[in-house]
């Protein structure tokens, strides 16, 4: 087959349009041709953007980590600083969802930072989002074989991390059809056990649970709301409630990978703004509807809370809040249960985060910041180079055999943090050069394909709240001075700057100027099916009320 082949004009696009298989190209004479080795498949349904938008964000952050803020800080903190953390997050989806919808580009947001800032602020954005999802697999890894130790401590944990690092190159080589459909149903289990322990907690508070009397507000009462830390009084107090804003972004980190999916959803412009509406009501439900009942029916002040809390994610089902509570109440059998369900939380983030970090480098390679190489696709659509580089660090997780090298490895960990926050900073900042572009070049907000609302203030608010916490959050670093905790809350800063600097430097960039940003090419990179909504209403129009309920329960 000629060279030329692959040089036709109409191969992705119009393919697309007609509605053929992602994996199937049309020449002008209608005969099928292999996809281009550069390109990934727009395979992901609406659902399995929308589930994977909040699945990928629900984990052991909010089921474990959770318990260790409220021990902390109290439960009024605690819940003051989810609502807070959780608008700021809406605020990023936000943004993400009017740049994306218009550029669905498979460059990921770091490309949405070098077309409005700077080609060498792209640079550094990619680079600390990659930093944090190389960092993160092999850490949920991890967390998922100490998890496993909840039921058995004989076999050596390195065995269970050889089992989940096989089952997370299984589901990624697979394919993107194959990976959505798999993350799908991993956090739809999520969601079900989420809802499951919130309906739990209710009962619990409302004395559902015999031999126990109605709770109510029990535990907030008699100064325990809002708890100090480090220092006593109201100082502690108030730094009690930012030691709960720095947990509460760990929690929310990682919603943004719904950016990261646009350049393999099926019909980005439908499919992005439905999952972040979808998302604003679960962050709602799952989150902040979550850490209220917590508060509830778990005392702060209680012994097997700061067992817990200290435990951590090596402790399983043990560490969690919930299991807390359900020890408190005398029902017996669920924390097993709650453990396997920890487990899937952790599959399924590992999963998640290495498809993160394999599209992140794929995507930076589009973007020019990365050898070519690492855009080569199988004909599934896998980057599979980006894949081989990027699956190496999951041998980190091996750190797990050695009690000293996990300890050190824990201490890297503590970065994540800050690397989220710093994606979260340049995404909102490449927003507001967006907005302020598309002002200086006299473009109306309304021409948009998804004109977001509360814009451009929200944006604004979220970009100054995120800085804060950024800059703040190894407070207690200084409470008294530790060196280590100082260096893995804040390592995630001079990286950015290096990146930024380095790159600038290196190849002489200039900032983007508003009147010169270019708001026009790669806004339409693909065309929108609409053929294929209508055929999505007709089959559902077809389907008995029994197939209606499934149906509506899976797009939920």
């Amino acid at each position: 087959m000629s060279i030329e082949r692959y040089n036709q004009p109409m191969p992705f696009e119009e393919a697309e349009k007609k509605g053929l298989p992602a994996d199937t190209y049309s020449g002008p004479a209608g005969e099928e041709i292999r996809p281009r080795e550069e390109e990934t498949h727009r395979e992901l349904k609406s659902r399995q953007i929308s589930m994977i938008a909040i699945g990928g964000a629900i984990g052991t952050g909010l089921v474990i980590g959770s318990g260790t803020s409220l021990a902390r800080s109290g439960p009024g903190s605690v819940f003051v600083a989810y609502c807070i953390m959780g608008i700021v997050c809406f605020g990023v989806l936000l943004a993400l969802g009017e740049m994306s919808t218009k550029y669905p580009t498979k460059k990921g947001f770091a490309g949405h930072a070098t077309r409005c800032v700077d080609p060498a602020f792209g640079f550094a954005t990619a680079v600390i989002y990659l930093c944090k999802y190389l960092i993160l697999s092999p850490n949920q890894i991890v967390a998922g074989s100490l998890v496993i130790g909840y039921w058995n401590q004989s076999v050596n944990k390195a065995a269970w991390v050889t089992i989940l690092i096989v089952f997370v190159i299984a589901i990624n080589t697979l394919g993107i059809k194959w990976f959505g459909e798999v993350e799908f149903w991993l956090s739809f289990i999520k969601i079900i056990t989420l809802t499951g322990l919130i309906l739990l907690g209710l009962i619990i508070d409302l004395g559902g649970v015999p031999g126990q009397d109605r709770l109510g507000f029990a535990y907030w009462k008699h100064g325990r709301a809002f708890k100090p830390y480090k220092v006593t009084g109201d100082t502690g107090k108030f730094l009690g409630w930012w030691n709960a804003m720095v947990l509460a972004l760990f929690a929310y980190t990682g919603s943004e990978l719904v950016a990261i999916t646009v350049g393999e959803a099926r019909n980005p412009r439908k499919t992005v703004p439905a999952a972040i509406k979808k998302t604003f009501f679960r962050i709602i439900f799952f989150y902040i509807f979550c850490i209220l009942i917590v508060g509830m029916i778990v005392d702060s002040s209680s012994s097997l809370l700061a067992q817990a809390a200290k435990a951590g994610t090596s402790g399983g089902a043990s560490a969690s809040p919930f299991v807390v509570a359900i020890k408190a109440a005398g029902i017996k059998g669920l924390p097993s249960l709650i453990n396997a369900c920890i487990l899937i939380f952790t599959m399924s983030a590992a999963n998640s985060d290495q498809y993160v970090a394999t599209r992140t480098l794929y995507g930076m390679a589009k973007d020019g910041h990365a050898p070519r190489i690492f855009t080569k696709c199988t004909k599934r659509g896998v980057p599979w180079v980006a894949f081989i580089f990027t699956g190496t660090f999951m041998g980190l997780a091996y750190l797990v055999a050695s009690s000293d090298a996990l300890k050190i490895f824990n201490y890297f960990v503590n970065t994540v943090t800050i690397l989220g926050g710093l994606t979260w900073v340049s995404i909102l900042a490449s927003h507001v050069a967006f907005m302020r572009g598309m002002k200086a070049q006299g473009i109306s907000r309304d021409t948009l394909p998804y004109k977001a609302p509360f814009e451009p203030y929200l944006t604004y608010f979220s970009l100054f709240m995120i800085c804060l916490v950024c800059l703040f959050k190894g407070f207690d670093a200084f409470m008294p001075f530790d060196y280590k905790t100082f260096i893995t809350n804040y390592i995630g800063i001079p990286v950015y700057v290096i990146a930024y600097v380095g790159y600038k430097l290196f190849h002489r960039t200039k900032a983007v100027k508003m009147h010169e940003m270019d708001l026009t090419s790669g806004s339409r990179e693909f065309f929108d099916i609409d053929d294929s909504d209508t055929d999505e209403d007709l089959r559902y129009q077809s389907l008995t009320w029994k197939e209606k309920i499934v149906y509506q329960i899976k797009n939920w």
